[in-house]
């Protein structure tokens, strides 16, 4: 039942769909073999010493088999082994012109930035897109307590440390829907703590991140959506929140401006439809023990499904 876990293709380094995921698989494979095969000689080696006739090997003969098994034909097998993985171990390269995408752990979700030197930064949140075959530099560092960033299918785990910076170099080979998580107990929520990985090929990317900088699309006119605007304002949601083109801009939680592209709600623990975000607002802690998103109870749930409509409707005008 344990290895069946490391079958899906989501979420699994069983599963690589980067460079340095699929160097680490190879590793790993080499290296157990290679672990078997010293265990399998050690335990010949005992078999026929136990029912080796008396007398058998003599003092001599007992130091070459010491010498040969105990010594050279290991110094061989684990110097091979090192020469093999040297080379793995060995960071991707990277150039200044390169994308590099800052993210931020918080209790429970992923401050992400993006920063391609070609424009603005474009600030996200529980959400990464990487182009295929294009390196990409991670800058990882956390707000409030140690986290540890990891996609399993993409690279190794690494630490993000309050007041510190950590590089994590990445190179995706095949685009795809992916998942990372926190590998870090961090809270209450740490297990509720996961982001989409969007791996897109190189153009698309492009049009995404060139789209996403404009203007998102809101609906004009005083409908439904002009409502949940103005009970967003009216809540004081904005004193925590940015939506890109309105007066909303402060940092405390997520950005929303593109909510409306989003594949999952809460950091990767729900189905962003407009019901469940309603839920959301109006009681997160059910969702999400420990963070630190006020709850909205006094709100009505007619009036939370306005808002909850008026964030759906927030995406880049390629949504439309």
């Amino acid at each position: 039942m344990l290895l069946l876990g490391g079958c899906n293709t989501h979420q699994s380094a069983l599963a690589p769909f980067g460079l340095e995921a699929r160097s680490t698989l190879t590793l790993t494979s080499v290296l157990t073999f290679g672990a078997v095969f010293i265990a399998l000689g050690v335990a010949l080696t005992f078999v026929l010493a136990l029912r080796a006739p008396e007398g058998r090997l003599g003092h001599a003969g007992g130091m070459r088999l010491v010498l040969w098994l105990g010594a050279i034909v290991p110094t061989v097998v684990l110097t091979l082994l090192l020469v093999f993985a040297l080379p793995a171990m060995r960071p991707i390269p990277s150039e200044a012109k390169d994308l590099r995408i800052h993210v931020e752990g918080e209790q429970f979700w992923w401050r992400v930035r993006y920063e391609d030197g070609g424009g603005a930064p474009l600030s996200s949140a529980n959400e990464v897109r990487l182009p295929v075959g294009r390196t990409v530099v991670f800058e990882l560092t956390a707000t409030d307590v140690i986290h540890s960033f990891w996609i399993p299918g993409l690279a190794g785990k690494m630490d993000m440390i309050p007041g510190r910076t950590n590089r994590l170099v990445v190179k995706a080979e095949k685009p795809g829907t992916y998942r990372g998580v926190c590998a870090e107990f961090c809270g209450l929520s740490h297990a509720l703590m996961a982001f989409d990985v969007i791996a897109m090929e190189p153009a698309a990317f492009d049009t995404w991140l060139a789209s996403a900088r404009q203007p998102v699309r809101r609906a004009q006119g005083q409908g439904a959506q002009d409502r949940g605007a103005a009970l967003f304002s009216r809540n004081g949601c904005g004193a925590c929140h940015t939506v890109a083109g309105t007066e909303h801009d402060a940092r405390i939680g997520p950005d929303l401006s593109r909510f409306g592209e989003r594949l999952t709600l809460g950091a990767g623990i729900l189905k962003p439809t407009t019901a469940n975000t309603a839920a959301f607002i109006r009681d997160p802690h059910a969702f999400k023990p420990g963070a630190r998103m006020p709850a909205y109870a006094a709100m009505s749930k007619h009036d939370a499904l306005l808002v909850a409509g008026w964030l759906k409707s927030l995406a880049p005008k390629e949504s439309e």
